[in-house]
Order: C-alpha cells, then structure tokens, then sequence
C-alpha cells in the first residue's frame, strides 16, 4: 500500500499524454477527482497512418502494456464524450463506434457514462434514472431546474449537440512530419540526418504557403516511452534545410539531449510552431539589394547560431531610444528578424550599432586603445562620431584648458596625465528640462548633474590614443565651476 500522490500522478499523466502525441499532436488530458485518468486523441487524418482506426488502436494498446505495464481500455467516437463512455463502461475491448451512432450506444450505457459526480448520478438513480437512453426523451426543463448545467451539458456533448474542443498537452503545431523507425536510432549524427529528412517534407507545404518557420520543436520519442524536445527559436523565417539541421546540432550539443537516447529513439518528429511569411525573391537576376538580404541571411545565421549554443536569453543586443543623451540612447532587448532588416549605416555615420559592436568587444583599459585610421584633423563634424566603448557612467577626470569654455589642453584620468594633441569640438547636447532635476553628486559617484548641458571633445594625445570628454554646465548660466568627465574610448 503506498499513500495517493496527486501531484505526482498529475505528471505522470502529463508525460503519458506527451508520449502520446506519436500518434497525433492533439493529445490531450483527462483528470478526474475519482482517479479515472486518461487522455484523449484527436485521431482525424492520423489513423491511416497505422492502417487505419483498429491497426492504431492494436499498437497503443500494445505499447501501453509493454513500455508502461498499463492494462489500457480504448475506445474510437466522433465525440469525446462518447469515447470516454464507450472505454470505461462498453463491454466489448476497444470498441470502434461509427459517426451518428452515439444515441443509439449511449443508451444501454449506466449514467455515470456522461461524466457526471457522484451526487449528481446518485441522485438520478434515486429518481429512477439509471440508464442514460432515459433521459434522451424527457423534458428538459425539469432537469435544468433541479440538477447544475452539468448534466445537460454532458449529455449534449456526448451526442454531438455542442462542441467539446480538446485542449492539447502542447500547442498544436502549423505543420508537422513525423517518422516512424523499425530500428531504433542512438547518435546525435543520425538523429540530425533524419530531422534533415523531415525538414525536407515540411519544404514542400512551407513553400506551397510562401512562409517560412520562425519556431520549430524537435520531438524524440525512446523506446521506453520517455520524449525528449527540443526547440528552436529562429531570427528570420527560413526554409533552407541546412540550415534548421546546423541548429539542431548545436542544440543538441547544448543540451546533450541525444546523449540520453536509453533504449534509442523510435520516432522522430519536427513541427512548425510559428510560421511567418516569406515571398519568394529574385535569385537569377541581379537586383539592387542582393548584397544587402545576403548580409542580413548572415547576420541572421550567427544570432541562430549564438542562440542555440549559449540559450535564447544570452543573446540580445542594443536597440536605439528617443534620447540625445549617450548615456540614454541605447538599451538592451531580445533580438527578433526586424531588428536586422535595417539597411547597412553609412561609413563614418554615427548609428547604435557602431557602438554596440565595440561595447562587448573593446576593453577599458587605456592602454588597450590603438590609434584609428582616419587623422583627427579635417574630420566632418557634422558626422558626430561615437566612441566604441561607452562607459554606462561619465567618469571624473581633471582638465586643465586655456579658457574656462575651450577644449582641454591636459587632463588626469584614472592617475595617469594625457598631453592633448589635438581637439575636436565641441558637440553640445543640452540637458533634457522634462526631467525632475537631481542634487549635484560629488565628483566621485561618477554621474553628472541631471538636466545640464554637456560640450563634448573628441581629443588626441600625443600617442594616438582619443578620448571622449565633456564639460557640464555653461559658464555663467548654469554653473560657476564645470565640472569634466571622460564618457568613452575610440579603438
């Protein structure tokens, strides 16, 4: 004797339910309070697959019995609730009851066939209803009035009059391919050969449709019952086989879910959970944005790959804010295919992702700064050119300049002395006045003051080595003593 373990039992039907779905993807869970569990399946369009409603029957009941040690009772109805009347309480094994036919099945059937509690059946059979055929013809009006909708509704979704809908284990796929193996498969290598082929079935439907898979799931069935998913999450609708397959590896790889294959798997299925659309495109004739779809099919590829590798969550990047403040332009969120289909930016042109390449890649250190190309003299001004690293919070650094509003001809910043060279500036970018104004900080907490106008430079020391700094406040209009600060580094 052991204690009942609901919460166990729930999870256990779950994963029952889940392993059902190799025979259809509708598969979906009955839990009762008296502990008659079980499950339904959607099986229209599926059963020729197995040859036909008795041959799948047969092999559920088989593999109930020999992978789970459970003595299953089946049945095969146009509704629900006439499966479920059919199975627990008809006395043929797995019946197979023809559409239009529920009446007539119904009838010898005991009332608690309709799903009923307890004390609703109880009740009934006090009253001398014991079978369900004699409450079909009835008047209604009294059984509304002493018993709960329930039974009504039972009694009409067991006969067809309203629609029962099953709600699934998973979601419904938009297209599915299943295959189903003689020989089990164990290695990674063969189970991504065979989500190939399988990729390679879905092309067909994807491409009558003019779409193309934003979200796949792989599903693996073992040969003890227990499925193992996996799912892929793609930037950009694709169809191209190669590429869904280089994805599963590396998902795989990630997950090491082909590493615990048990017995191997005996059936592999790929579903389409997200589809978007994707017209065809010129291939054969040169057009003017060929270079430019190349490049965001690339783009797309490495986030894929990233994605799969180090999770969908690891990976974001910097989207642009209505903000003139540097500080502020940017932020971080999830990446999806519209943010790569912007057009390439322009050489030199100051963009988010100019910045957002040398923020994760450059490191902070001075002495890790490298002399750029391009001399600082005759730059465009009107370019505003953006550091590659910039710093989340303006550090303090000491300036010395000729004039209390000129560019600094000397500054101390992290203890060490820079000789400025060269200066370009300044840029002004005023304080935004919306914003309730904040207390000065002191010089070391590393924030300027809010709302102030801020004169940047871009300056060069004698070594090569460019800075961006700024001076907040205007002389004489909002502050007596500007205060300096260095806001990034350019490679």
């Amino acid at each position: 004797m052991r204690a009942v373990d609901p919460a166990a039992d729930d999870a256990a039907l779950k994963r029952l339910t889940l392993w059902a779905t190799r025979y259809t993807p509708t598969a979906s869970p009955w839990n009762e309070e008296n502990g008659a569990d079980g499950f339904f399946l959607d099986i229209e369009g599926a059963a020729h697959l197995f040859g036909g409603e008795a041959a799948l029957l047969a092999d559920l009941a088989q593999r109930l019995s020999d992978n789970f040690g459970l003595p299953a009772r089946l049945a095969v109805a146009a509704t629900p609730g006439a499966a479920w009347a059919l199975a627990r309480f008809h006395p043929t094994l797995c019946p197979i009851l023809p559409a239009g036919e529920e009446a007539a099945a119904l009838a010898r059937l005991p009332v608690e066939a309709l799903r009923l509690s307890a004390a609703t059946c109880a009740t009934l059979r006090r009253l001398g209803f014991k079978k369900v055929g004699t409450l079909f013809d009835k008047p209604r009006a009294p059984f509304a009035a002493r018993f709960s909708a329930e039974l009504i509704r039972r009694l009409d979704q067991a006969l067809g009059r309203v629609e029962e809908p099953l709600v699934p284990i998973v979601p419904p796929p938009v297209y599915h391919s299943l295959r189903y193996l003689i020989d089990p498969i164990f290695t990674q290598e063969a189970v991504v050969a065979l989500a190939s082929r399988l990729m390679q079935n879905l092309v067909h439907v994807l491409s009558r449709d003019d779409v193309g898979a934003r979200a796949l799931k792989l599903s693996l069935y073992r040969v003890d019952g227990e499925v193992k998913t996996v799912d892929l999450a793609l930037t950009l609708p694709t169809r191209s086989v190669p590429h869904v397959a280089r994805m599963i590896e590396l998902k795989l790889e990630a997950l090491a879910a082909a590493q615990d294959a048990g017995f191997g798997f005996e059936a592999v299925g790929l579903a389409v959970t997200r589809a978007e659309p994707m017209p065809a495109r010129q291939t054969e004739l040169e057009v003017d944005h060929t270079e430019n779809d190349d490049r965001t099919e690339r783009h797309a590829a490495l986030i894929d790959a990233l994605r799969q590798r180090l999770g969908p969550h690891r990976v974001r990047h910097f989207a642009p804010v209505e903000s003139h403040l540097p500080e502020r332009a940017e932020m971080l969120t999830a990446v999806n295919g519209e943010d790569i289909h912007a057009p390439p930016p322009e050489r030199g042109r100051p963009t988010a992702q100019s910045r957002r390449v040398g923020v994760s890649a450059t490191d902070p250190s001075p002495d890790r700064i490298t002399r750029s190309d391009p001399p600082l003299s005759g730059e465009d001004e009107e370019q505003k050119l953006r550091p590659l690293l910039l710093f989340p919070n303006a550090e303090p650094t000491e300036v010395t300049a000729l004039i209390p509003d000129g560019p600094p001809r000397r500054f101390r910043w992290r203890g060490v002395t820079y000789e400025v060279a060269g200066a370009q500036g300044p840029e002004r970018i005023a304080g935004e006045w919306w914003r309730r104004p904040l207390p000065l900080p002191s010089p070391q907490a590393g924030e300027g003051r809010e709302g102030a106008t801020r004169d940047y430079y871009l300056v060069e020391d004698a070594h090569g080595h460019r800075f961006w700094l700024f001076r907040e406040g205007l002389y004489g209009r909002e502050t007596a003593a500007a205060r300096w600060f260095v806001h990034g580094i350019f490679a």
